[in-house]
């Protein structure tokens, strides 16, 4: 279920409450806290969010009720609410006739803040705010570097078999693009700098096409660029392109920075990729903790094992119980056909289509695609089976030992 997204207008001490709130609840998105009510207005008109919540201060409410009607007409998707701390009957009844359709009183009383929630999720199932196609946005990580994240994002992108971006947010060192084999002209710094006027006919012209269903919006081409990309830009931008693509598929960093975390906040499902040894596996283990403390539900979290090989000796059913996620995915080692895809700078989907590593990316792209029905898992009892009692000495790993030394 997509949250709901919402714009605030807020005053000074109202303004955290407000924000705690929409936060605690589970079920919202804040896009923006505007600085003033023409902000607010040309921010609502862009972004279409499903609440705008306007603050009324004490004294002469005429300005309020005025941007009230203004939203009103401008944006009949947006259900609009007003707070204030003193609420007279008289403000109330004010700020319904000008448009508004809920009124939170200050102190917020948390009963009373989830109906008007409730309120606004059923004005929006009704043809509100959430009439607008939503694309599904997947995120793809590991705890460490090294897990082939970009070669396994980059081709996942390109097996969706629907519009679809990729978007690069290593932005101190992506390289997404060149494993399309493209040149950028332009990037995430360029939306971030452009996003107060960010229209289709924009945004067309700073992706970059590499195929009839694939394009790409490139990390900063210098890093100096990241330093200016804020959380709360990465959320706008990513709102705005899943309005435009049916998946948007991102490429993220092994580190848990404010920029990363905004865009897992937003993702619908994320594949974390994991490789078979024991950095790998705790990496893993370290990521879902994260997770959990982000109040992230379990099953938009999804392990995919890069780099396998039936040659390496691991008990996949201890992993999965250490790690208390089931692997749904399995993505072969053939070094030699992933180094020559990304020095020719052309993803292993389209180049080999008949390779293992090609059907199951394919597989795993069905999987969380979200259109149609995906493939068959993997036969995971033979799988398994052929994992365990090999004797394998230079392979073996004691999870045993691991998870004692973890706990």
């Amino acid at each position: 279920m997509q949250p709901l997204t919402f714009i605030t207008l807020s005053k000074s001490e109202s303004s955290d409450e407000l924000k705690e709130a929409l936060a605690g609840s589970g079920r919202t998105h804040l896009l923006a806290d505007c600085q003033s009510p023409e902000q607010m207005l040309a921010d609502v008109v862009r972004l279409r969010p499903s609440a705008a919540v306007i603050t009324i201060g004490s004294g002469n409410s005429e300005k309020e009720f005025g941007l009230i009607k203004q939203l009103a007409a401008a944006c009949p998707d947006t259900a609009i609410i007003c707070a204030a701390r003193d609420a007279s009957p008289a403000l109330i009844l004010g700020s319904m006739r000008s448009g508004a359709r809920e009124f939170i009183q200050f102190p917020i009383v948390t009963d009373e803040f989830r109906t008007v929630i409730d309120r606004v999720a059923e004005f929006c199932d009704q043809g509100g705010g959430s009439s607008k196609n939503h694309g599904r946005i997947v995120a793809v990580f590991s705890g460490k570097g090294g897990a082939g994240v970009s070669f396994f994002g980059t081709n996942l992108a390109a097996a969706m078999g629907v519009p679809t971006l990729l978007v690069d947010l290593n932005l101190q060192a992506g390289d997404a693009a060149s494993f399309l084999g493209l040149e950028t002209k332009y990037s995430v710094a360029d939306f971030v700098n452009n996003r107060a006027r960010l229209d289709d006919s924009l945004m067309t012209s700073l992706v970059t096409p590499h195929s009839a269903n694939l394009t790409v919006l490139a990390a900063p081409l210098e890093a100096h660029e990241a330093e200016d990309i804020k959380p709360r830009d990465v959320s706008e931008i990513l709102y705005l392109l899943r309005q435009r693509y049916e998946c948007v598929v991102l490429d993220l960093p092994h580190t848990f920075d404010s920029v990363t975390v905004a865009a897992l906040d937003l993702a619908d499902d994320i594949l974390v990729v994991l490789t078979l040894d024991i950095p790998g596996i705790r990496a893993t283990k370290r990521a879902l903790k994260v997770f959990e403390r982000l109040d992230y539900r379990r099953d938009k979290i999804h392990i995919v094992v890069n780099r396998w090989s039936k040659h390496i000796d691991v008990q996949l059913q201890k992993v999965e119980a250490h790690l208390g996620e089931q692997l749904i995915g399995f993505v072969p080692n053939d070094y030699g056909k992933v180094m020559e895809s990304i020095n020719l700078g052309r993803p292993l989907v389209q180049a080999d289509p008949s390779s293992k590593i090609t059907a199951e990316i394919k597989r795993i792209a069905a999987l969380v695609s979200g259109n149609g029905h995906a493939p068959s898992a993997p036969p995971r009892k033979k799988l398994l089976g052929t994992m365990f009692g090999r004797q394998s000495p230079t392979a073996t790993l004691d999870l045993s030992k691991m998870i004692r030394e973890s706990s």
